[in-house]
């Protein structure tokens, strides 16, 4: 038998770290994952996955992931269920995470990061006005 689950996506939300009473960290984030067609309208659905991750790996997602980083989730799928307030029954589908890889950046270190890029790009003599002076002996061609 096999269950394994890898997704890729971005998060909807700060992870919320906790402890278990013997002192285990847990956090849990939504995963938002686009779907790879889209629908009548031309849009792209979105799915919306529970990932619980557990221990070292889960303080280490609550200190370095943040709303919209992309992240990749390796792990297995879990079925739980348990009994509500008002006596029902409740069924919880999650993604129990056993390898999560930071991806991209959050929002707006992207808009930072393609800045950067840009200005790495521009002409450095665009502002000099001074000529350049080569000889063609200097001249690859």
């Amino acid at each position: 038998m096999l269950n394994r689950v890898i997704l890729i996506g971005r998060l909807t939300k700060d992870p919320e770290l906790r402890y278990t009473q013997s002192g285990t960290a847990v956090a849990t984030f939504t995963l938002a994952v686009d779907r790879r067609v889209t629908n009548q309208q031309g849009e792209r659905e979105t799915d919306f996955i529970s990932v619980v991750v557990w221990s070292k790996q889960a303080e280490l997602c609550a200190q370095y992931l943040n709303k919209g980083r992309q992240t990749a989730v390796e792990g297995r799928l879990q079925v739980r269920n348990y009994e509500n307030n008002e006596g029902r029954r409740v069924y919880v589908t999650e993604v129990v995470a056993e390898n999560v890889q930071f991806l991209g950046s959050g929002q707006g270190a992207g808009a930072m990061e393609r800045r950067e890029a840009s200005s790495r790009n521009e002409n450095p003599f665009a502002e000099d006005q001074r000529p350049i002076d080569i000889s063609d002996d200097d001249l690859p061609f």
